[in-house]
């Protein structure tokens, strides 16, 4: 007997113990790496959203917030339609209230370039921003490290958050050697899939908000990447109120919305 109830003594105290320990292990574990992996999200997505003209940009962070999404954003220095840029001093409220959220961020270039083609290992570039905009120039590996480099450096004087080692070639185009030299600075590259292309940038005559939710929604799959922008210039009828259309949808069918996880890291769309 004297036996028995000591060995009772010691499974209450082993047990005691275990849940004290278990307490302090969820209250110190980081809340990003939980909310990175959910045990109930069996079919997971994830969103990504690529600066543009910003128009946007407040609608969608309202809709994320509003269905509790995660996102992660690729910044570009881009003109906005307030006439400043998406990186300057008068976004920091913005980009730190999307950071203080938990949402992901990486390099989409700093000056938006449409990636050439390279040509004897160095990189054919043009710039859609900031200086030399339009032409053509030519980029050595260490200067395509700085493209996507001075994104982090300013978001970080932002926001105080580091860029995740991640970039996003504007429009999807790498070439070997952009992967390359983005691999050497410690960048992978996310690409979108094919059914996750919202097609927010497309006309809105020939591709209305309707048919293009009505598309994603029958054509997304669990794994899928997401791609769409906090605003688009060329298109007359803006998609971005279609996201909450779309993310209750998803959620309905059952979906869910994750960070973007190592496991997904893509080599895009390559040209030579």
């Amino acid at each position: 007997m004297i036996g028995q109830t000591f060995f009772n003594r010691m499974i209450k105290s082993v047990g005691v113990l275990a849940g004290i320990c278990l307490s302090v292990w969820v209250m110190t574990w980081p809340h990003r790496a939980i909310s990175q992996t959910p045990a109930s999200c069996a079919k997971p997505l994830y969103l990504t959203l690529d600066t543009g003209g910003m128009q946007s940009a407040e609608l969608i962070a309202q809709i994320l917030q509003k269905h509790q999404v995660k996102a992660t954003f690729f910044l570009a220095n881009e003109k906005t339609f307030r006439g400043d840029h998406a990186l300057e001093e008068s976004w920091r409220a913005y980009w730190q209230a999307r950071t203080a959220e938990g949402h992901g961020f990486g390099s989409h270039t700093w000056r938006h370039g449409r990636i050439l083609a390279d040509q004897a290992g160095v990189i054919r570039y043009r710039p859609q921003f900031g200086e030399q905009a339009g032409q053509l120039i030519r980029l050595s590996a260490d200067d395509f490290c700085e493209e996507l480099n001075r994104v982090g450096r300013q978001f970080e004087r932002l926001t105080g958050r580091q860029l995740d080692p991640i970039w996003r070639a504007p429009g999807g185009i790498t070439t070997p050697e952009t992967l390359r030299a983005a691999k050497a600075c410690g960048y992978a590259h996310i690409h979108w899939s094919p059914a996750g292309f919202l097609g927010d940038e497309l006309p809105s005559d020939r591709y209305p908000n309707r048919m293009l939710l009505d598309q994603a929604l029958r054509s997304i799959r669990s794994g899928d990447i997401l791609m769409a922008h906090l605003g688009i210039w060329s298109r007359s009828d803006p998609y971005a109120p279609m996201l909450d259309l779309l993310i209750a949808g998803l959620k309905a069918s059952g979906f869910c919305f994750e960070l973007l996880p190592q496991a997904s890291l893509s080599r895009g769309r390559s040209v030579r």
